[in-house]
């Protein structure tokens, strides 16, 4: 009869876990809730503080204005010839690199992978002067190759991070067979085990992807010219007359994050699965 007495009894808990989620997810959604509301508004009706109610009507000028402007199709531009060479370039290095600390290790080898992931704990602070002064005495400053191959060096460990723990759980039985056939290394990397990968990637791909999208910090340090600028600092220098242009701003935040959201909704699939490879061994 305890036990059954025991059994009844309600448990918080589950409500409580519940509560500070629901508590916390609205806190993170409070800020894009901000910006669709100013998005949708003139700037007088920001300006007069009415932000967070609901328009009388509702205004599209702001969109019209952000798919209107040459300005803002530069930025689209310039921040995919930064985003997708990048992205491409940090996980094809780290898939090879992956390959090679899993699959063919040689003496040191550990020691080298160490060195690699430890640069996910450099603050870019740190390298921030000293590259500033490499890139300008290679001329390159107010470019956007600075912008590439500081992205696709920073990408680096995290995915040899990532690509090296997926291929470890691949048996070696699989590239024992192939390499019996007559394949080579390339031929297992590219036929074999990559098909296999494709989680991981998708995981990587869409990291990668958000990451250097939304970057501000390095198009501001390496570009000066408005017709160099990536579409995070595009958000800052849109203005409007006499003051700050929130409605615009916020019509183009929105219109900025559709390219990543797409990209997650393109690897969906597989990034779920992706992020939770080698919890469970088995």
């Amino acid at each position: 009869m305890a036990d059954l007495a025991a059994k009844g009894r309600f448990n918080p808990w589950p409500a409580t876990i519940f509560a500070i989620l629901l508590v916390l997810a609205v806190l993170f959604l409070l800020p894009t809730v901000g910006v669709l509301l100013s998005s949708i508004k003139t700037t007088r009706d920001i300006s007069m503080g009415d932000l967070w109610s609901l328009p009388a009507s509702l205004y599209l000028g702001n969109f019209a204005e952000v798919l209107g402007n040459p300005g803002v199709h530069r930025y689209f531009l310039n921040t995919l010839l930064v985003t997708l060479p990048a992205t491409a370039v940090s996980i094809t290095l780290g898939a090879l690199a992956g390959y090679v600390f899993a699959k063919l290790p040689f003496r040191g080898s550990n020691a080298l992978f160490l060195g690699i992931v430890a640069g996910m704990f450099f603050p870019p602070q740190v390298i921030l002067v000293p590259l500033f002064r490499l890139f300008n005495g290679l001329g390159l400053i107010d470019t956007l190759w600075p912008v590439i191959i500081v992205h696709s060096a920073l990408g680096i460990p995290i995915c040899v991070l990532m690509m090296r723990n997926f291929f470890a759980t691949v048996p070696n039985a699989l590239r024992e067979a192939a390499i019996m056939e007559g394949a080579s290394e390339w031929q297992v990397l590219t036929r074999v085990v990559l098909p296999l990968s494709l989680p991981a990637l998708a995981v990587l791909a869409t990291l990668q992807f958000t990451w250097i999208w939304n970057d501000f910090l390095w198009p501001l340090i390496f570009t000066q010219s408005d017709d160099k600028r990536t579409i995070m600092i595009g958000i800052v220098n849109l203005k409007g007359q006499y003051s700050v242009a929130w409605g615009v701003q916020g019509a183009l935040s929105l219109v900025a994050s559709l390219p990543t959201l797409l990209v997650f909704l393109f690897f969906q699939r597989f990034f779920i699965k992706g992020m939770t490879m080698g919890a469970v061994k088995g």
